[in-house]
């Protein structure tokens, strides 16, 4: 197939161009593999699983924020960033399984999370109804005050 009919393929129906390129490798027909356009794609894989680890991390941090600074919520919304807690931290610790090299970049990556999640934590705070107290920004610290330890411990919720 020449250049043109896989950029047109790619460019129409992707899965059949992914299934055309699955069958090429696995022939070993290397020849008739559109190399530009699966180069794209695995660098926008790698940056999709990133992205994706790094917004898990993000709302990891924001509901353990949320947990520490609005103590006295009602445990019906405290109920909710429990859940939020266990979900994205179960979804990190499946990407730390399946991708090992982002533990070589976790502590530079919880720096940059802490500081979205910090922003969401506060906006979310600012939300609260119903006799609920709006905690003030210097309640929510300016570094991240939890360790990689206690983001990753299932049993750690910061209350």
């Amino acid at each position: 197939m020449d250049t043109k009919l896989y950029e047109k393929l790619y460019q129409l129906d992707f899965n059949q161009w992914r299934e055309v390129i699955i069958k090429h490798i696995k022939e070993r027909n290397f020849q008739e593999i559109d190399w530009e356009n699966l180069l794209i794609e695995l660098e926008d894989m790698g940056k999709s699983e990133k992205r994706a680890f790094i917004s898990n991390l993000t709302i990891l941090i924001a509901h353990l924020l949320k947990l520490m600074v609005q103590k006295d919520a009602p445990d019906s919304m405290k109920g909710s960033w429990y859940t939020s807690v266990t979900e994205h931290r179960f979804r990190i610790q499946k990407d730390l399984e399946e991708n090992p090299s982002f533990k070589a970049y976790l502590a530079e990556e919880i720096i940059k999370a802490y500081q979205d999640g910090r922003k969401l934590a506060i906006k979310e705070g600012q939300k609260a109804r119903f006799c609920v107290r709006k905690p003030s920004l210097e309640e929510y610290p300016n570094q991240c005050p939890f360790t990689i330890e206690q983001l990753l411990d299932e049993d750690f919720y910061a209350d």
